[in-house]
């Protein structure tokens, strides 16, 4: 077995900023008490669509955690990712801008599937309102679903392996195989995580052509999935991260003093295991 295969990736630290809480302690409880915070959208110039219920994250302020310089800059999406790394390397006992001995021992990687939505849309009206002249200069970083990765590392200081997954539903899960993956590689402490904003109006308007978009007004039946009286998903809005490093131990496996790791990263499929992409379409309209 080659070295770097015997490197197991410790997941050191959790943060979560979701609609169910604003902490790891508060999504966890939230989640163990199976609470429905699905509730109508309440975001500026949602009003007139179709699309009236969501997940959306209430109470967050940015002002209060990220420095003025980076939220000129940025998108709420990246508000929610910049806030839950902070967290994730405060459980971690790392703090924000730990860089350990070597800066390019710390690595980022993200997960995004509509980016910045609400600021590329304010930009856009200043665009055909006011005209190019008005367009921010950050309107060229700020939409992008790689900005996360880039505003953490930056604000961190952090100058190792760096990385950005865009594959949906799976992005969280597929970030935090690409932070095994690099720890296993030698990269001392890997941020990953994913985040996602999509409830500007842009962002909306461009969900409703999906056929499988709930848009049911009651709260309490809009989302029911793995049920008959399934009716679709219902977009929303947050960022979980953690931080992975290399788990440390001594003699046969016994782990060595510091922060308690929450969890470690035994392998995850390269590939879909399931079957072909054809027959599960088959098999989903034969059964509709």
């Amino acid at each position: 077995m080659k070295p770097q295969q015997k490197r197991r990736a410790a997941i050191t630290g959790i943060g979560v900023v979701a609609p169910n809480g604003l902490s790891t302690e508060t999504f966890w409880k939230s989640t163990e008490k199976g609470l429905c915070v699905l509730d109508r959208v309440t975001r500026e110039g949602c009003d007139h669509l179709p699309l009236r219920i969501a997940g959306e994250v209430r109470g967050f302020d940015p002002v209060a955690l990220i420095e003025e310089r980076f939220l000129v800059q940025t998108d709420r999406f990246t508000h929610f990712a910049m806030a839950a790394a902070d967290l994730a390397l405060e459980d971690a006992r790392l703090g924000r801008t730990y860089t350990g001995d070597e800066p390019f021992g710390i690595g980022v990687v993200t997960a995004a599937g509509s980016g910045g939505g609400e600021f590329g849309q304010r930009e856009l009206q200043r665009l055909w309102g006011q005209g190019p002249r008005f367009v921010g200069p950050y309107q060229s970083i700020a939409w992008f679903y790689a900005a996360s990765t880039g505003q953490i590392s930056i604000r961190g200081g952090f100058k190792g392996p760096c990385g950005v997954v865009a594959s949906d539903e799976a992005g969280g899960l597929d970030a935090l195989a690409h932070a095994a993956r690099a720890v296993r590689r030698g990269t001392d402490v890997v941020v990953a995580g994913a985040a996602e904003a999509p409830l500007a109006p842009y962002s909306m308007v461009c969900q409703l052509g999906y056929e499988d978009l709930s848009t049911s007004d009651d709260p309490a039946c809009a989302y029911r999935p793995f049920t008959g009286a399934a009716c679709g998903f219902v977009p929303a809005e947050g960022a979980p991260c953690s931080s992975s490093r290399r788990r440390r131990s001594h003699g046969a496996g016994r782990p060595r003093s510091g922060p308690s790791s929450p969890g470690t990263v035994r392998r995850s499929p390269a590939r879909p295991a399931g079957r072909s992409p054809g027959r599960v379409w088959r098999t989903r309209y034969a059964t509709r």
